[in-house]
């Protein structure tokens, strides 16, 4: 699954940055994934109701909703203008879906043909179409390490920029255990990059003996970045971590979680702020810029 993944670097290299695939793979990846569960979802369903389809399309049998026409094989079976079915299709299930799904597939640009054509973007879904993805035969600790791997592959192509949305798993491994979370504390990522950190403390939690599920409505993040936000999001949903809550927004000028008219507190707090960036912009903060990594 890892090479198959990274193979789907190399059908964007050329009119695609290395720097933006993630923009682009990330997305395709996740949307298969929902595609392909919900068709699991459905089958599971028709054998529950002895074949009543009404029955199977019922919201509470799925966990993401795909309005019609807005599946993978909807899009897979365009010729003609791929993009703009494929970004439509992205766009209608963040709508239906709301509270979990909304802006998760970020703001990449589908319909620019210069980059995207449609030949370009027809083998990037039949390379993708090649790979099931639903529960039964891509368990979620399978998906969510080998989608670790890609976010790696590409941090290391990015090079000094991946400071900015990836952290390096064992620093991350050794802030969580020196930190040592516990099953029903909060824990808060104000810089969440691709959440690398708020999974290493589910990891935690569920190798200490604790219940991870206590977890669930105590996890808090916040990152600026909408790509990386979206990544995030797709991490920890591919990591099987139902409940959590990601704002988007620079935390140091706007701050997302406020108890009453104070900002919130957390039992645990984990962070590794993009020190690499040059410009913080704190403004009259009394604490001054910090330096950049090269000082």
């Amino acid at each position: 699954m890892e090479s198959h993944l990274w193979e789907s670097a190399n059908i964007l290299r050329g009119p695609v940055d290395a720097a933006d695939f993630k923009t682009y793979i990330f997305p395709a990846f996740f949307f298969k994934r929902i595609s392909d569960v919900y068709d699991e979802e459905v089958a599971a369903a028709l054998e529950e109701s002895e074949g009543d389809a009404d029955y199977a399309l019922f919201p509470e049998k799925h966990r993401f909703l795909i309005p019609e026409g807005c599946h993978w094989r909807d899009v897979r079976a365009k010729t003609t203008n791929v993009g703009a079915a494929l970004q439509r299709a992205l766009r209608e299930i963040e709508k239906a879906n709301p509270r979990t799904l909304y802006g998760i597939f970020g703001d990449a640009q589908w319909t620019n043909k210069e980059r995207l054509s449609d030949e370009l973007l027809r083998d990037l879904i039949e390379h993708f179409s090649r790979l099931p993805l639903s529960n039964a035969q891509a368990k979620s600790d399978v998906l969510g390490q080998a989608y670790e791997y890609l976010i790696k592959k590409f941090a290391d192509s990015a090079n000094k920029k991946a400071g900015e949305f990836y952290t390096p798993r064992s620093v991350v491994r050794l802030m969580i255990d020196m930190l040592d979370p516990r099953a029903g504390e909060t824990i808060y990522d104000p810089a969440c990059g691709t959440g690398g950190m708020l999974l290493e403390a589910v990891n935690h939690v569920r190798e200490s003996g604790g219940d991870i599920k206590a977890l669930w409505g105590k996890l808090y993040v916040q990152e600026k970045n909408l790509t990386t936000s979206g990544i995030a999001r797709i991490n920890l949903f591919l990591h099987g971590v139902e409940d959590f809550e990601i704002m988007r927004g620079d935390t140091l000028r706007q701050p997302a979680f406020f108890e009453g008219d104070r900002l919130a507190t957390f039992d645990c707090v984990i962070a590794n702020p993009p020190f690499s960036l040059e410009h913080w912009r704190w403004g009259g903060s009394a604490g001054g810029t910090p330096p950049c990594a090269s000082d």
